[in-house]
């Protein structure tokens, strides 16, 4: 049975509600039951930001994520933060291009990326949130590849269209350094 419960975090800017609005969306378009709270710092870009994502089968009662199957953390201070969130067995995601430390966890399944570095190979910065996407998507398989394929299309929408290419790129190269750990 599916109960997935995110926190996605991270600065304002990193494409942290972007990852959360995906899941959301791929889930909505798989027949789940989901929710998407976004809760932004004083500023935008630069401040703090996370959300909670919950992807299930069973009706959600709230919103909130307390205790989270997967912690996705872009930076240090949310690592700190979310880190203890992390229910026992649960994934902890971490973008080793920008944090400096690993888990303190060892109850937990931890997997650190170079998201920053991946993007870049791919020749934008900007879709580092997509290819950590990719790695929660080939970790947990909680949604179809082809259906996350369809929510970028579609929440790109026509006007950002030319992005679709190499956000196709950053999800696929996020699942390969997933699959390849």
């Amino acid at each position: 049975m599916i109960d997935e419960r995110i926190i996605v975090a991270g600065f304002g800017g990193q494409g942290v509600m972007m990852i959360g609005k995906l899941l959301a969306h791929s889930g909505m378009m798989e027949n789940l039951n989901v929710s998407w709270l976004p809760s932004y710092g004083p500023e935008m870009r630069g401040g703090t930001a996370n959300c909670n994502v919950i992807l299930s089968e069973s009706i959600i009662g709230a919103p909130v994520v307390t205790e989270a199957t997967c912690v996705i953390a872009m930076n240090l201070p949310s690592l700190d933060k979310f880190e203890p969130s992390t229910k026992v067995g649960g994934r902890l995601l971490i973008n080793s291009s920008l944090i400096n430390r690993t888990s303190k966890r060892s109850d937990v399944q931890v997997l650190e990326i170079p998201v920053n570095a991946i993007a870049n190979a791919q020749g934008s910065l900007k879709v580092a949130n997509v290819v950590m996407l990719g790695a929660y998507i080939a970790l947990s398989q909680v949604v179809k590849k082809e259906t996350v394929l369809e929510a970028i299309e579609d929440v790109l929408g026509k006007s950002k269209r030319h992005l679709l290419d190499i956000n196709v790129k950053a999800l696929e190269e996020g699942m390969k350094f997933a699959n390849a750990a």
